[in-house]
């Protein structure tokens, strides 16, 4: 099959978007490729083709493990065999996974970036048939970028296992010293860069001083039709803005890392169908999320960098139709902004101190835990060892950036068993031992292939074929793990930490001041230039967001608040007419951008036409339609 064949069988689409194509063409010919595309580029389509274009496996690293299992299960139902391995599972159902992807037809190898070092995979990939290494979130390589995590530094000397493959890198954000970077880190033969401008023509990006900020959410609620996402920085304000704009007869609700699977997924169920219009969440809601009609992106709070406002921010009009992205602020928070950069190095002996705390809470004896995954509530945590949450946050992630751990969002996973006898065996348990006969029987019924892999499981469901009560089947679940019948692996749904390398002596744990102090550095610019964003009133805010990934436009959007303010400029009535002449005859010829509409005049004329076109739009003598072109009033 062509390119164009696997697009259309497996997507339902007849052409690529944008520089896909171009990508993938790049990929086939085996050389080492770089995507910039912004969110909602269509990423992962530039290595899913190219990958069942070519026979052999594709090993995707990426550190979003709900992206992960999202894109397995995707692919699964598309017919295409796909796994993930990551923190959290056992080492039976990675060694299962693992031997799959050698001798089975597995087509696509998910691997967070912990796992790369493991023996188990650098010793069995040298086996598989690997046809493309696809690097997710390739900014997480870059000391220098917002993301950094040490892990993906092992990405070369593991491609120098498969030295022939080549690698396709992908991200949404990288300024051009964290594309240099991600070329130098993972060995790039040569640069070999691909982009798709990250401008965003229907967005109009507006940034507002408010202090009242609940009573400025609702005004622009009810002005702005549409679904919206308000982004806060903690999780109780999640539930305290939701509740005010229910109380103001505006549906929403709220959604954050700490509530369990099942909660989450109805309520991310229930605003993906429109039922509940707007979501008040932290940043852990959008990952991943493909919702193309969010009208509205409100940041309650500021973020600590460009890049993550403008992913999230991004997450509005991906339909390509008119849509806001407004960040309210005030003095507090250029205030907050100052003290989360004073607090973002911790002190080496605060550090010490939090990592012999996990050390303790983990029963960890030194030299011990290479590689051990746990599950970790830091809110039982902290108070299990009086520690400030937001300031152990910080210093996990100094630990992170220092290779010592990894930590992982919260995941899911549903409960699964496998039979590790035969069924005579299993037969013969039966006949002997009457109480564990209607369960076992259940299971070979229910659960196909329940010989040859981990399968997943629902204990309800059984309970209910059973008729035993939910807990006794988790008991004989159990009692058949003792026995040695079945690997039992129960649901799971918290936070992991995975210790990458055996556990230090807190005292003597290596840190590179010097280092530490470039990083700080490295996010101060980061702040720097994200205060800049805010309190600048004189630049067109897509321009200023496209020069900070390195991207120049000459042309101002005309549609952000900077430019809304720059139209309002003074004019005679006989240029006014003139210059509205001149944009009906042109709007009458065909629809024109605001932006087309410059360009096809003078500069010294530009201030006159936009004020012009600005009072006709005020007036709703001209329109906007959906593609964000000016229409006149019929």
């Amino acid at each position: 099959m062509t390119i164009q064949d696997i697009l259309k069988k497996y997507w339902g689409f007849s052409h690529f978007r944008d520089v896909q194509e171009d990508i993938i063409i790049s990929v086939l010919s085996g050389k080492d490729t770089l995507a910039l595309l912004p969110t909602g580029g269509g990423k992962s389509v530039c290595f899913q083709v190219p990958a069942l274009a070519k026979d052999g496996i594709c090993i995707v690293i990426s550190p979003l493990i709900a992206l992960m299992k999202d894109q397995v299960a995707n692919l699964t139902a598309k017919g295409i065999k796909a796994v993930a391995i990551f923190s959290g599972m056992s080492k039976q159902e990675i060694d299962m996974a693992i031997d799959n992807c050698v001798y089975g037809n597995i087509k696509f190898l998910y691997v967070s970036p912990e796992r790369l070092s493991t023996d188990i995979l650098m010793v069995r990939v040298t086996k598989m048939n690997v046809n493309l290494l696809a690097v997710d979130e390739a900014h997480c390589i870059s000391q220098w970028g917002y993301d950094f995590r040490p892990q993906y530094l092992r990405i070369a000397a593991f491609r120098a296992l498969i030295p022939a493959v080549p690698v396709l890198a992908l991200t949404a954000t990288a300024t051009p010293p964290v594309v240099d970077d991600i070329c130098d880190k993972l060995a790039f033969k040569e640069k070999n860069i691909f982009q798709k401008s990250f401008e965003r023509t229907n967005l109009s990006y507006s940034v507002l001083f408010e202090d009242s900020k609940y009573e400025r959410l609702v005004k622009m609620l009810n002005k702005v039709p549409g679904t919206a996402i308000a982004y806060v920085r903690n999780r109780r304000k999640t539930k305290e803005i939701a509740d005010y704009l229910v109380k103001n007869k505006i549906s929403a609700d709220y959604y954050h890392a700490g509530l369990d699977h099942a909660t989450r997924s109805k309520k991310q169920d229930s605003w993906t169908r429109n039922k509940t219009r707007v979501m008040v969440s932290t940043n852990a809601f959008g990952m991943g999320i493909d919702k193309p009609d969010v009208r509205l992106v409100v940041h309650m709070d500021v973020p600590d960098n460009i890049e993550s406002y403008f992913q999230e921010a991004g997450r509005g009009g991906r339909d390509g139709k008119k849509s806001f992205a407004v960040l309210l602020y005030n003095n507090a928070d250029i205030a907050e902004l100052e003290e989360r950069l004073t607090n973002y190095l911790p002190s080496i002996a605060k550090i010490r101190a939090t990592y012999q705390a996990l050390a303790n809470h983990f029963q960890l004896a030194i030299g011990a835990g290479e590689q051990a995954s746990f599950d970790f509530d830091i809110a039982t945590f902290c108070k299990a060892f009086k520690l400030k949450p937001p300031e152990t946050l910080q210093t996990l992630k100094v630990l992170e950036q220092e290779g010592y751990i990894a930590v992982t969002e919260s995941v899911y996973m549903r409960s699964r068993i496998l039979l590790i006898v035969n069924k005579e065996m299993l037969y013969k348990f039966e006949v002997e031992n009457k109480k564990y006969e209607i369960l076992i029987r259940t299971l070979l019924r229910a659960y196909s292939g329940i010989f040859e892999s981990f399968v997943m499981i629902n204990e309800s469901d059984l309970s209910k074929y059973t008729g035993l009560n939910y807990r006794e089947v988790i008991q004989q679940l159990k009692d058949l793990e003792n026995f040695q019948l079945l690997k039992y692996e129960p649901q799971k749904d918290a936070p992991q930490i995975t210790f990458i390398l055996p556990r230090a002596d807190s005292e003597r744990m290596p840190f590179n001041i010097e280092l530490l102090k470039q990083r700080k550095e490295a996010h101060e610019k980061r702040v720097t230039a994200m205060k800049r964003y805010l309190i600048t009133g004189y630049r067109c805010r897509s321009q200023m967001l496209l020069a900070y990934f390195g991207e120049e436009n000459e042309t101002r959007c005309g549609i952000c608040d900077v430019c809304l303010n720059r139209n309002k400029l003074n004019l005679s009535e006989l240029e006014f007419s003139r210059i509205t002449e001149q944009v009906k005859s042109l709007v009458k010829q065909r629809h024109y951008t605001i932006s087309e509409l410059v360009s096809k005049t003078p500069k010294t004329q530009e201030k006159k036409l936009l004020e012009t076109i600005q009072w006709l739009l005020d007036s709703e003598e001209l329109k906007l339609n959906e593609q964000n072109q000016l229409t006149f009033r019929k």
